[in-house]
């Protein structure tokens, strides 16, 4: 799991560059607000298992699967 919030802005951005997308549209296409999005990178809410462990897992910032 990545812990730093430097380390967490770094992997996000190479996932969406990576898929040439900007952080709203990574948020619409997967279902996810903006602002979730955000608090994930930046280390400011919960990865547990809800939206932000599904934001945190796609953003590869943890381990783990997406039930849904």
């Amino acid at each position: 799991m990545i812990n730093t919030t430097s380390e967490r802005r770094k992997k996000a951005k190479e996932i969406m560059s990576k898929n040439g997308l900007t952080l709203k549209e990574w948020a619409r296409r997967h279902g996810v607000s903006v602002n979730l999005v955000n608090a994930v990178i930046n280390n400011k809410t919960s990865c547990s298992i809800n939206k932000g462990h599904k934001v945190a897992v796609l953003l590869r910032l943890k381990k783990g699967g997406i039930i849904e």
